[in-house]
């Protein structure tokens, strides 16, 4: 079947549909990530976007339920250049294809997707329409005069936990109990931090401090996230007041983003977002650099930031935007990028036992 992806600049690619049939909308980013489309597809931090995968042969591998990053696919759409007929992998239950019929999420292969990311690296990221119902004058005239767009929706609503819930060991076996507030969490950090011995309790992103510290955590994480940061005061208001309590914090992408906001920071759009597995990171106190898988669209402006209270300790490579956070008297960091992988390097992994070695030091 025929489907069609408009951008919201004129441009229109015409391909072949995969996955479910109908209408989509979203902002048109793009991955570089050579594997983890599975992971991609059910990161939340990818609520509301269309996703195009720059590698070209995407679906030789299949899905597993194991390597599931949330309950559900979290994207609006899915781009690939080619789709694999079929997969092979002693793991896999079924295909990508079948995978997004049962999720109902629309697919399109078979376009340039290399044509497609030039675009967005030129003109920024843009919001786009995928439909395999519509002409391609119809799904543009639909998508120009849509009133809703990516930066004015709070998605972290859309992808938070509704009831606390925990994960890791019993409380008996427990080193550390840590509470993790849900702005899109990962399901590989609460498997990172349970690897080390720590009792994970996940709050909704509207939960209050109040409700985060009543049972007396060794810690507070902040979690990745989607959307613009500027719609999340509630979140922030709830992270000064957990900041205030002096016990170990750690923030992840949007974690490190409201740590920076709590301090009286502000963030802008970038041009295209950070989004893959290869994205070289600079820890400036020790000049280390790591390979670091990223997600996110929005950054951290260093200018904002009290000198005086937070080092920016990590910088990008590319472009040299803040990629990390210390304070310089409470034991709090954050990082932009993603300690977890799923998918994408290891490198950075020991950033969870740093936090470990933090609430260690408090015992």
């Amino acid at each position: 079947m025929k489907a069609i992806l408009a951008l919201s600049d004129g441009t229109v690619f015409e391909g072949e549909s995969f996955g479910a049939t109908g209408r989509a909308s979203g902002e048109v980013v793009f991955n570089t990530g050579m594997t983890g489309y599975q992971e991609v597809l059910t990161d939340p931090s990818y609520a509301g976007q269309l996703v195009t995968l720059t590698y070209p042969l995407i679906g030789n591998y299949g899905i597993t339920p194991e390597d599931f990053e949330s309950r559900k696919v979290q994207v609006a759409g899915f781009v690939v250049r080619e789709l694999a007929d079929t997969y092979s992998n002693w793991r896999a239950t079924e295909s990508l294809d079948s995978y997004l019929k049962r999720a109902g999420v629309l697919g399109i292969t078979g376009i340039d997707t290399r044509t497609l990311t030039r675009r967005i690296r030129h003109e920024g990221v843009m919001m786009g329409a995928l439909s395999t119902e519509e002409t391609g004058e119809e799904l543009l005239a639909r998508l120009q005069s849509a009133t809703d767009k990516y930066d004015a929706i709070d998605w972290v609503k859309t992808v938070t936990t509704p009831e606390p819930y925990v994960w890791g060991p019993d409380e008996s076996e427990a080193k550390f109990r840590v509470s993790v507030l849900d702005c899109g969490i990962k399901f590989n950090i609460l498997r990172e931090l349970a690897k080390l011995g720590i009792r994970t309790q996940v709050f909704p992103a509207t939960a209050t401090a109040d409700q985060m510290l009543a049972s007396n955590p060794d810690g507070i994480f902040l979690s990745p996230g989607p959307g613009d940061p500027a719609l999340l005061g509630y979140a922030v208001e709830t992270v000064q007041k957990l900041v205030a309590t002096e016990k170990p914090v750690m923030g992840i992408c949007l974690g490190n983003q409201l740590l920076g906001c709590a301090f009286g920071g502000s963030t802008f759009k970038l041009p295209f977002g950070h989004r893959g597995a290869n994205h070289p990171v600079k820890d400036l106190p020790t000049g280390r650099v790591v390979i670091t898988s990223q997600n996110h669209g929005y950054a951290l402006d260093p200018n904002t930031l009290p000198a005086d209270q937070l080092e920016v300790s990590q910088i990008n490579l590319n472009d040299g935007t803040v990629e990390g956070l210390t304070h310089k008297s409470l034991p709090v960091f954050s990082i932009q990028y993603h300690p977890e992988a799923s998918p994408g390097p290891m490198d950075s992994r020991f950033y969870f036992e740093r936090f470990l070695k933090l609430m260690e030091a408090r015992a």
